[in-house]
């Protein structure tokens, strides 16, 4: 009787490892908290106050007829100068 409890804690310990290994690498794995991936979203207020950062990405102006009409010096320098632009 011995031999066979000695058997039956071994294949309980094997398969709590089995699982714990299972559990870990879905908790803890690549996919969970890679910085590789981005998933998080951007939100902005349209109240006006404080200062805005600019977007990751390359800035393509608009050089649109309308859109160059209603735009200020200040905004057409920095569009040129290929920067985002930070006054309206």
């Amino acid at each position: 009787m011995n031999t066979m409890r000695r058997g039956v804690v071994l294949v309980a310990v094997a398969a709590a490892l089995v699982v714990g290994g299972i559990v870990g690498a879905t908790s803890f794995g690549a996919g969970s908290g890679s910085a590789a991936q981005s998933s998080s979203t951007t939100t902005t207020s349209s109240s006006g106050s404080g200062s805005k950062a600019a977007p990751s990405g390359t800035f393509h102006s608009n050089e649109n007829a309308t859109h160059e009409a209603g735009e200020s010096s200040q905004r057409e320098a920095q569009e040129s100068a290929g920067q985002f632009p930070t006054v309206p």
